[in-house]
């Protein structure tokens, strides 16, 4: 469970692992349509969406691919949504992404950044990869826009379940052959 920031803060935030007591709170995340409208998926109800992500958030969990953290919001002890590092594969290549999802209350305050970034700078510090990923559909402006912040730059447009997407990208050191612009 390396990939994991359980017990991790920010100024703002705590990072917990994922409960089932957070289901409630999570459900409306699935119900509103703002939060799905940048990604093409076919859906079931929200309450059985919300109990396949966090299915699938158990399982990455047991089988150490990483997975999303809780992110609670210090100053009222709720829940503003996750992030986390998880282990992708993206064109049959192996990758680590920096992933998150907010409620739609906790948008627009930087939260998204503040923690994507302590996710950047925990994955360096332990050396969990030489690059980290955000996989971001190109519709996904405010999503792009927490990549930009946290120092990405887009590597490659390819197609990512069935969505196009930017991968943006960002390297602990500059490979060689790597010119900045």
């Amino acid at each position: 469970m390396i990939y994991l920031l359980d017990g991790q803060e920010t100024s703002r935030l705590a990072f917990r692992l994922i409960s089932l007591d957070d289901y409630d709170e999570w459900l409306s995340f699935f119900k509103d349509p703002e939060t799905s409208k940048y990604w093409k998926a076919e859906k079931e109800d929200a309450g059985t969406e919300c109990r396949k992500w966090y299915n699938r958030q158990f399982e990455r969990y047991a089988n150490n691919e990483g997975g999303m953290n809780a992110l609670v919001e210090k100053a009222t002890n709720k829940l503003a949504g996750h992030c986390g590092l998880l282990k992708q594969k993206v064109d049959d290549i192996d990758e680590l992404e920096i992933a998150y999802s907010l409620l739609p209350a906790f948008w627009h305050k930087g939260y998204a950044t503040e923690a994507a970034l302590h996710c950047r700078n925990y994955a360096f510090r332990n050396n969990l990869s030489p690059s980290l990923i955000s996989i971001i559909s190109l519709t996904n402006k405010p999503s792009e826009n927490v990549a930009v912040k946290v120092g990405m730059r887009i590597d490659k447009t390819t197609l990512y379940k069935n969505n196009e997407v930017n991968i943006f990208r960002i390297w602990k050191e500059k490979p060689a052959g790597i010119i900045s612009g």
